[in-house]
C-alpha cells in the first residue's frame, strides 16, 4: 500500500512524455542543390534551386520567355516573395505535360518543396500560404454513353 499516490503532484509525474514534432533535415546533393518535384493537373515540374542571383530558367529559356503571361511569372515567383527569398536562389526547372497554367502551377509547388529541402525552417511559412499542398483536381475522365465527361448526347423523342 506504499505505492498509492498522496498528491496530485505525484499523479503529474507518472503522465509519459508529448511526443516532440518530428525534425526536418536539410536535403541537398553534391553540387549543393535542392531537387523536388512539382505537380499540377498533367504538368511535372523537376525543379533544382541552389543560392544565386535569382535566376529562373523553364526547359534551358529565361521564365520571362517560357510563360510570357505576367499572372504566371507571379505565381512562380509566389514561394520565393513568401519566404522573403526572392532574388536569393537560382531555379533551373524541366516541366513537361499540360498547357501553361498547369505547368506554372508545377513549378511553383516544385520550387516550394526544393526550399524546405533547402531550408526547413521555412515549411512553415509555405505550408501556412498553401504552397506544399499538390492541387488534386484534375480533368475528369469521359464516361461511355456520353458525349463528354457529364454532357449527353442530344435527345428527340420523334
Amino acid at each position: 500500500m506504499s505505492d498509492t499516490m498522496q498528491s496530485l503532484d505525484q499523479l503529474a509525474s507518472l503522465k509519459p512524455a508529448a511526443p516532440e514534432a518530428p525534425k526536418y533535415v536539410k536535403k541537398v546533393d553534391k553540387l549543393g542543390r535542392a531537387y523536388a518535384t512539382g505537380k499540377r493537373k498533367d504538368a511535372v515540374a523537376r525543379v533544382w534551386i541552389k543560392p544565386g542571383a535569382g535566376k529562373i530558367f523553364v526547359n534551358t529559356r529565361e521564365v520571362e520567355v517560357y510563360f510570357a503571361r505576367p499572372v504566371l511569372r507571379m505565381m512562380i515567383q509566389q514561394p520565393l516573395v513568401a519566404a522573403a527569398r526572392a532574388g536569393q536562389y537560382d531555379v533551373i526547372c524541366t516541366v513537361a505535360g499540360g498547357g501553361l497554367s498547369g505547368q506554372a502551377g508545377a513549378v511553383r509547388h516544385g520550387i516550394s518543396k526544393a526550399l524546405t529541402y533547402f531550408e526547413p525552417d521555412l515549411r512553415g511559412i509555405l505550408k501556412k500560404g498553401g504552397f506544399l499542398t499538390r492541387d488534386s483536381r484534375t480533368v475528369e475522365r469521359k464516361k461511355y454513353g456520353r458525349a463528354k465527361a457529364r454532357k449527353s448526347f442530344q435527345f428527340s423523342k420523334r
